[in-house]
């Protein structure tokens, strides 16, 4: 039995299961909620399979880049689970996910999420038989940025604001998930070559925040020099 988070966006995602298909899975909308919603959604997804936080097996959490505090929040939480049960620990770059939506053999889907600053956090991934292969690391970058570092893809995948969408949509086709996010997915890529990563130490593992978070950003312009910089890994 596996546990899937998913923090990265306003919207909390958590699953509970072997495979998407026979997972239950549980949404909160509202970025302010994660905190106080994480914990009460695991434990009633568990009391609907009838089972004790015991019974898992492993944790895989969605990494970044996203939102800092919910990426913070649901970090906190999967490590205290994996070190405190002693399992298996995940980790799946959020918009993987998402570009899974656009998934076919041999085509090139990019996740994209809104980065605000007139920037998206962006990642492309050939799908293979066998496996997935990166084809452009996530990270923040303009539309013209990303149109710039990859060829033209199969498919845009991800929430954008219209005006940022525009301007990816003539240069591929471009599905719009409207905010949705679904932790369900996530367990697939257990296994599966190029999908999720086994971390091998959990308390050295941060998530991939993508850029600092805009308090920083605020701070650094105010003060006029540089924070070291969140990238997270593996520590």
């Amino acid at each position: 039995m596996r546990l899937a988070i998913d923090t990265a966006t306003s919207r909390l995602s958590v699953a509970l299961g072997n495979s998407s298909t026979s997972a239950l899975h549980e949404e909160v909308e509202g970025a302010r909620q994660h905190a106080a919603a994480l914990l009460p959604a695991i434990d009633r997804l568990l009391a609907q399979a009838g089972m004790k936080r015991e019974a898992i097996l492993s944790v895989v959490i969605a990494d970044g880049p996203g939102s800092f505090t919910g990426l913070r929040v649901g970090a906190a939480v999967a490590k205290a689970l994996v070190v405190t049960n002693g399992v298996e620990f995940w980790t799946v770059p959020s918009l993987l996910t998402r570009a899974m939506a656009g998934a076919g053999p041999g085509r090139i889907t990019v996740g994209v999420s809104d980065a605000l600053r007139g920037q998206c956090y962006a990642g492309a991934w050939l799908w293979l038989p066998d496996g997935i292969e990166t084809i452009l690391p996530p990270e923040a970058r303009t539309p013209a940025g990303l149109r710039a570092a990859l060829p033209r893809p199969d498919a845009v995948v991800g929430d954008l604001p219209p005006a940022t969408a525009a301007l990816l949509t003539e240069w591929a086709p471009y599905l719009d998930l409207a905010h949705h996010v679904d932790a369900r997915l996530m367990l697939d890529l257990v296994g599966r070559p190029g999908g999720a990563r086994l971390i091998d130490d959990p308390l050295a593992w941060e998530p991939d925040y993508g850029r600092p978070a805009e308090a920083q950003a605020l701070w650094e312009a105010r003060h006029g020099r540089a924070l070291p910089h969140p990238t997270g890994g593996d520590g």
